[in-house]
């Protein structure tokens, strides 16, 4: 199994605590975690070469100065 699967499933894990949690701190905990999961499987994609990289962004001249 690939590592950016292995993470995609601890987020679902993570979603369905979220799911089952008693009280809006937990579920806030554990829905940040899912997201937190789901970041480490999109960067374990790009890092095993499944998705381009992001475009860079073009800085205005008004910001460069």
């Amino acid at each position: 199994m690939k590592q950016s699967e292995t993470y995609r499933q601890n987020a679902e894990n993570c979603l369905q605590l979220a799911e089952r949690a008693k009280d809006k701190p937990a579920f806030n905990r554990y829905w940040r975690m899912a997201q937190a999961w789901i970041a480490l499987a999109h960067e374990q994609d790009w890092l095993d070469g499944e998705i381009p990289p992001a475009p860079e962004r073009e800085i205005p001249a008004s910001a460069a100065e």
